[in-house]
């Protein structure tokens, strides 16, 4: 089968159906409170969790949500809008699967994709609507020349990739 970025350089087309999986880390979502400087107490007290009727500190909602963004850039989506609804929380530990529905794309590829990620257990953690423009025939044929090349700008740096152990 061909991967996520065969399959956009191909051309995407309704019902194309992408999924990927993640563990996040305690050191996940430390980097990402770093980043969004979203210190709430819920992602880091277990006190503060439990006042929340949480188990445990939970995961950033936008970093578990990130899954949804890996599959976009991964098929060259170009997002206009995204309409996230958090269902239930994601713990550190615990592997949530994106799974990505192409469901429309017009004649100009403005496109639109509905999204469910779930715990192993199949509950439902977030479910979104996200609306964008799909590659065109000029951005495929970039897309495929980058292929043939190695796909030079779809991982890291082996200097970042250091910095960033632990990514899936």
């Amino acid at each position: 089968m061909a991967g996520f970025r065969e399959r956009a350089a191909e051309g995407l087309q309704v019902g194309d159906t992408f999924r990927t999986s993640r563990t996040f880390t305690e050191d996940d979502v430390i980097r990402f409170a770093r980043i969004s400087r979203d210190y709430n107490p819920v992602h880091f007290d277990a006190r503060f969790a439990k006042a929340k009727n949480f188990s445990a500190p939970i995961c950033h909602g936008l970093l578990a949500a990130s899954l949804a963004t890996e599959i976009g850039g991964q098929i060259g989506w170009l997002a206009s809008s995204m309409n996230f609804r958090f269902k239930g929380p994601v713990y550190v530990g615990e592997t949530i699967t994106c799974t990505w529905v192409m469901t429309a794309i017009d004649q100009k590829g403005r496109a639109k994709a509905s999204v469910t990620t779930t715990k192993e257990d199949g509950a439902t953690v977030i479910e979104a609507d996200i609306s964008g423009i799909v590659p065109g025939l000029e951005e495929r044929k970039v897309l495929s020349q980058m292929l043939s090349e190695g796909d030079p700008t779809n991982r890291l740096t082996d200097a970042q990739q250091g910095r960033a152990a632990g990514d899936d």
